[in-house]
């Protein structure tokens, strides 16, 4: 006896909420979630986790359970003409669920075409999503619905998914299947409930006509043949292990620092993509304090970009261990936000005239230039002047740090400028 085309996962999808597992704090007995699914005041929602947890079905057995008319799109092969096929339908007593499956692939001009039919309640929109909504879903759509995280399964979740299906599924039923250990099945499916049911199934199927099977985790690990780093260079991990990657360069670990930029390399990413993060890096974390080190960042985009891997690790160890081990200093960072701020409050305030260009004869006149002392006209190529608008006059925006690069920096401007800055 062989298994229906439909694939274990899809077998096994739950009918109800009382057979849905995991997401114990959304649907449990007291759940926010499942008290809003009992009472039908479903809002609008974004059910957003990594995948295999239960967000597709979640959404099924919503529209199951409030008895509402269910229309299911997937953003990856609709677009506008498909959403307004169905805002074009008439409804009933209630709002209709419109399930959108990564609903992140939609862009802007899609995403603002249900903008309309979700805030009169024309819709009640549930979008599944594998990124963080907050990047991926407009700002407009996102304040209309309530956010739903949804985590990984445990393992208490996935031993459970697996004892459903050798005691439901018809075909694992036929078979005498014992579960020596679980934990390379935990491990390939990585919180994932779909990859792990799939992956039963294909220890199962590879045993041929075997009527008892024992699962142990050398059959598992031989069968799956390899273990897939878990990082999706467009999902929300990608961003998790990029931070992690850029704040241990800044704590200075570079063993950590290596262990995160492997994780990457191991997974295929891009290494253009990590060695730009780490010029970044060199300019807002490290600056002045070794301004060698935004050199080397950039030497690095060009090596990557002309070697590829696999030899271009070498090269982007090599400038990590430089940047983790480089003396730090935020302070032109920290200088040009706190400029920018003041400049967003201070917009309204003149260039003084003494800086002003003169270029007409009338500009002259009216004092466009005059009064300001050309430098390399004085001794040591300074004088001292004010540059800034009248009204801030002696403010401090660029404050260098205590290492001994800038404490030179420091020194001068000590000399230069004196208190005026406060330096």
């Amino acid at each position: 006896m062989i298994p229906t085309t439909a694939p274990l996962a899809e077998r096994m999808r739950p009918r109800t909420l009382d057979e849905y597992v995991g997401q114990e704090k959304l649907v449990g007995p007291k759940g926010p979630l499942r008290r809003a699914i009992e009472n039908n005041t479903i809002p609008s929602l974004i059910l957003w986790g990594p995948p295999g947890v239960g967000k597709t079905t979640l959404a099924f057995l919503i529209a199951e359970a409030t008895k509402r008319p269910f229309h299911s799109l997937s953003a990856v092969s609709s677009g506008v003409k498909d959403l307004r096929e169905i805002l074009s339908k008439p409804m009933g007593l209630f709002s209709p669920i419109l399930f959108i499956d990564e609903i992140h692939r939609y862009n802007k001009s899609q995403q603002d075409a249900l903008l309309g039919a979700v805030e009169k309640g024309q819709i009640t929109l549930i979008g599944a999503t594998t990124e963080n909504p907050s990047f991926e879903v407009n700002s407009a759509l996102l304040s209309r619905c309530q956010v739903y995280i949804l985590e990984a399964l445990g393992e208490k979740e996935l031993e459970e998914l697996v004892h459903q299906a050798l005691e439901k599924d018809t075909w694992l039923q036929s078979k005498t299947v014992q579960i020596d250990s679980y934990q390379a099945l935990f491990r390939l499916s990585g919180g994932d409930g779909r990859k792990l049911l799939n992956l039963l199934e294909l220890v199962v199927l590879g045993e041929g006509t075997k009527e008892d099977v024992t699962i142990t985790d050398e059959l598992v690990t031989q069968v799956a043949q390899q273990t897939m780093a878990r990082y999706d260079k467009s999902g929300e991990q990608h961003y998790d292990i990029i931070s992690a990657f850029i704040k241990s360069l800044r704590g200075g670990d570079p063993n950590a620092a290596l262990y995160w930029m492997a994780r990457m390399i191991v997974a295929g990413e891009d290494p253009v993509f990590i060695a730009r993060r780490m010029l970044i890096m060199a300019s807002e974390d490290i600056g002045n304090a070794n301004p060698t080190a935004m050199i080397m960042a950039n030497a690095c985009i060009q090596a990557v970009k002309a070697i590829g891997y696999p030899e271009c690790r070498i090269i982007l160890s090599q400038v990590a261990v430089y940047l983790a081990t480089s003396p730090k200093s935020n302070a032109s960072y920290m200088a040009i936000n706190e400029a920018i701020a003041l400049a967003e409050k201070t917009a309204h305030l003149p260039v003084p005239l003494a800086l002003r260009n003169a270029p007409t004869k009338l500009m002259k006149q009216i004092g466009y230039g005059k009064e300001y002392k050309y430098s390399h006209s004085y001794e040591g190529n300074f004088v001292q002047q004010n540059f800034l608008p009248d009204e801030l006059k002696g403010t401090t925006l660029y404050t260098p740090g205590q290492n001994p690069r800038e404490a030179e920096i420091r020194r001068s401007l000590q000399q230069w400028w004196g208190e005026w800055y406060g330096y």
